[in-house]
């Protein structure tokens, strides 16, 4: 016999609006104590270690994000050189900047 489940059973079928979730007490929060000391030193180990190809957090953004149009080939060329083509074409930006300040007016 195949019993059918109740969807009242099912935390998935619950909005999050429905599910009982009481706020800690004073009390509950000073006895929380860090995941360091909390999980076992492999399992900690694993939930903080950085995936392959993660960096770390930068100590300041040296960088700004940026939308740019260039055209078709020159964003394949600059591909085709494999990896790392998006600093390769920073260098070349970053020397062809201008150096001076812009003066105003005519």
């Amino acid at each position: 016999m195949t019993a059918k489940r109740s969807k009242s059973l099912d935390p998935g079928a619950q909005d999050a609006a429905d599910v009982e979730s009481p706020e800690l007490t004073d009390e509950e929060i000073a006895s929380l104590r860090p995941a360091a000391e909390a999980l076992p030193p492999k399992l900690h180990a694993m939930l903080t270690a950085r995936k392959p190809g993660q960096r770390g957090p930068q100590k300041s953004p040296t960088k700004a994000m940026l939308t740019l149009r260039v055209d078709r080939d020159v964003l394949s060329a600059y591909r085709a050189t494999g990896p790392g083509w998006q600093s390769r074409m920073n260098a070349v930006l970053k020397a062809a900047a201008p150096t001076g300040r812009k003066t105003s007016g005519a």
